[in-house]
């Protein structure tokens, strides 16, 4: 795998210091640039392709779960924070990994790793998108084609991918972010971690669960619900 371009976002020079050492002993990071605002960050992003960001939840102005949530097609995020009750915010957002500061190296290999991992893994997902309304994936063996319109949902389990649609359930390797630039709004909604669900697929709705034609029961992330319930037309 070739060398993972990366870039670091924090307002504390001595904690971007840090990283940037962390980087600079990873043989294949390749620190492209850091910045101490994440608007400056973003505004690189927009020309520049990047594997991984390393970004400081607490930051002022723009936070780093408010930088994460910006980006249409984001890199892999590893998160830094000074406080462990951000971590779930941060998993909600779509993040590999979370460190505490004062992050140590062994602690930032692993997640480095993590991530290298996950991006090896994307680019052998086994899922082929055909057209706007199909793919073909590979599972048991074979290849399978499966009409999006049929998916009640998707389920993230480990490395690999869960389909379930009417009647049958299929499993492939894949990333559940990968499949979020195949499933798409208005039609699909990645409602938590682990699942991307057909939103005409939904039957009932109790708070945060949603549950489906199937009646499969799915608990939305707290972040996630009032977008739900807007994009299902309830107010």
């Amino acid at each position: 795998m070739e060398n993972l371009k990366c870039i670091v976002v924090d307002d504390e020079p001595i904690a971007r210091d840090i990283i940037e050492s962390f980087i600079s002993e990873i043989p294949f990071l390749d620190l492209q640039a850091s910045f101490g605002e994440a608007s400056k960050a973003l505004m690189y992003l927009q020309e520049n392709a990047i594997d991984i960001i390393f970004s400081d939840i607490e930051m002022p102005k723009f936070t780093g779960l408010e930088f994460a949530q910006s980006l249409t097609n984001p890199p892999v995020i590893i998160f830094i924070t000074a406080h462990r009750n951000f971590a779930l915010d941060g998993f909600e957002t779509g993040a590999a990994d979370y460190l505490v500061k004062p992050v140590r190296f062994d602690r930032f290999l692993k997640a480095v790793n993590r991530a290298k991992e996950y991006l090896s893994l994307k680019k052998k997902t086994s899922v082929h998108q055909i057209n706007s309304d199909r793919i073909f994936i590979k599972s048991e063996g074979k290849l399978i084609k499966i009409l999006l319109n049929e998916i009640l949902y998707v389920e993230a389990q480990g490395d690999y991918l869960k389909f379930v649609i009417n009647g049958a359930s299929y499993t492939t390797l894949g990333t559940l972010k990968a499949m979020e630039e195949v499933l798409k709004l208005p039609v699909f909604f990645r409602v938590q971690r682990s699942f991307i669900l057909n939103l005409e697929a939904v039957r009932s709705l109790n708070g945060n669960v949603v549950e489906l034609i199937d009646g499969k029961t799915i608990s939305t992330a707290l972040n996630k619900k009032e977008e739900l319930y807007q994009l299902l037309g309830i107010k």
